[in-house]
């Protein structure tokens, strides 16, 4: 098999770098599957998300949460994760405030979290149509 660099394959080939496109589902999937590789893995959580300014809250980050997990992944980041601030989440993967605090704010679960706690809390937010507590804790159970 011959190998050649970019440049040579631009002079006998059309060659485009593309972006790989994924829906919502798919995007919440792959963070959820990550989450789950290391279901033990001890998460940080952010620290009062609700209580912050829009401004600033977008601008929140923090190593080792669960927002880094998903940036770690050159699948999603190929995709167009562009950080791991709470708003590059938010807009990569389409989430309201209230689903996002529910996904990573320390008042849930305290300073750490487990991974699969995360995956399942967020498979549960991701099916249409399943609204309310008790909805999201059948589903937690069930799986």
């Amino acid at each position: 098999m011959e190998q050649y660099a970019v440049d040579q394959l631009k002079a006998i080939a059309r060659v485009s770098r593309t972006t790989p496109q994924l829906s919502r589902a798919e995007r919440l999937g792959r963070w959820a599957e990550l989450l789950e590789d290391d279901p033990a893995r001890s998460l940080v959580t952010l620290r009062e998300t609700e209580y912050l300014p829009h401004d600033q809250r977008i601008m929140m980050r923090i190593t080792g949460s669960p927002i880094s997990v998903a940036y770690a992944d050159p699948v999603l980041r190929a995709a167009g994760l562009e950080g791991d601030t709470y708003g590059d989440a938010q807009s990569f993967f389409d989430l309201n405030d209230r689903q996002l605090h529910g996904l990573v704010c320390s008042c849930h679960f305290g300073a750490r979290v487990d991974a699969g706690i995360v995956a399942r809390h967020l498979r549960a937010a991701s099916i249409p149509g399943v609204k309310g507590i008790l909805a999201r804790m059948r589903l937690m159970f069930t799986r």
